[in-house]
């Protein structure tokens, strides 16, 4: 059940790191979507491995193929199935680690849970299982777009302790990849990508945050009390692989804040109620209110190091592992197609339970 996400728009993600391919299921997309590969393609060209000189060296062309659900170029209503071969898959290079648990990653934990690893790249605990995420969410980004408009960018907001100023307004996805480090400031960016590239060469790794924003969002989605559609925003960020803080709106810094000076003032604007303020990030009691939604992310150090660290086998003896194969010094710039994708999940099922209820009278 742990592979299953969603309400009404239902996916399921399959395969692992260096299985024969991976991908995923989508249920629930409603039928007459004009849809085909060349809708999925651009998001996981943006999330491939092998992009840029700061991303793991595995080159894989991650080329989609529709299976099932769509007939002349629309969609049946029916599962939509998508696989992604795995072309560059090197299980050797884990070879060393078949039976050490890497610190920080899942290695430990998958054993304790199922008794059984796939100690090649990890298995499903590989960020390769967010192919299915990343085609899954182009779907649901179609759809959006088709309905209101919406727009859905995310980008690098810092690394380490390197940040960069932007317009929330204004932040385009063209700023976003107009560089490798997916930051919208160029020069910001330059020095990013320097600290990585140090990182890198050092056998390091670093981590950071992602800043989303989502425009044209209409009011009124969002289930409470138990599917807020911030805390469904939370699950499917948090999810994903290295991420390990969500935060929306003025987040942990409105801790700081006072009500008077935190709190949304109303106006109207030709006739449709805005805020002045954006503090709670679009969302109100768990419901949207038409603002932008914002929010952020933190992503850990990658776990895979080439460094020399103490660990255990699976005997209880005390060795030293040296990470081997090839592995991001940093998931920034290759997550911001990982975050947008779930967070358009979300979205456009939160969009359809909304359908559901208002025009079933």
């Amino acid at each position: 059940m742990g592979s299953m996400f969603g309400s009404v728009f239902r996916i399921s993600t399959w395969g692992e790191s260096h299985g024969d391919a991976v991908g995923v299921v989508v249920d629930g997309c409603p039928a007459g979507l004009v849809l085909s590969e060349k809708d999925i393609q651009p998001e996981l060209d943006r999330r491939r491995p092998g992009q840029s000189s700061i991303t793991t060296q595995r080159q894989e062309s991650d080329r989609a193929e529709i299976l099932s659900g769509v007939f002349d170029g629309k969609t049946l209503g029916t599962p939509i199935l998508i696989s992604v071969g795995n072309s560059d898959a090197r299980g050797r290079d884990y070879e060393h680690m078949r039976d050490v648990y890497r610190p920080s990653h899942a290695d430990y934990t998958y054993q304790a849970k199922y008794g059984i690893r796939n100690w090649k790249g990890g298995g499903r605990a590989s960020a390769r299982e967010t192919i299915g995420r990343v085609a899954a969410g182009a779907i649901g980004r179609k759809l959006l777009s088709v309905k209101y408009g919406t727009e859905i960018v995310a980008y690098v907001k810092s690394v380490s302790n390197i940040e960069s100023p932007v317009d929330l307004n204004n932040v385009s996805r063209d700023q976003v990849d107009a560089n490798i480090a997916r930051v919208p400031d160029s020069d910001v960016a330059k020095t990013i990508i320097r600290r990585i590239d140090e990182a890198r060469k050092d056998g390091d790794s670093l981590g950071g945050i992602i800043e989303l924003v989502i425009r044209n969002m209409p009011e009124g989605l969002g289930e409470p009390v138990f599917d807020k559609i911030d805390a469904d925003l939370g699950k499917a960020i948090l999810s994903l692989p290295a991420c390990k803080g969500f935060e929306i709106g003025s987040g942990f810094e409105g801790t700081m804040s006072t009500g008077s000076a935190h709190n949304d003032a109303f106006y109207m604007d030709e006739g449709k109620v805005r805020t002045r303020t954006n503090n709670s990030g679009g969302i109100q009691g768990g419901i949207t209110n038409g603002e932008n939604i914002v929010v952020r992310a933190a992503f850990k150090p990658t776990a895979t190091i080439l460094r020399a660290q103490d660990t255990v086998d699976d005997r209880g003896n005390e060795v030293q592992l040296k990470g081997r194969g090839r592995h991001d010094p940093c998931v920034l710039p290759r997550a911001v197609s990982m975050v947008e994708a779930m967070a358009a999940l979300v979205l456009v099922d939160h969009a359809l339970r909304q359908t559901a209820q208002s025009e079933f009278l």
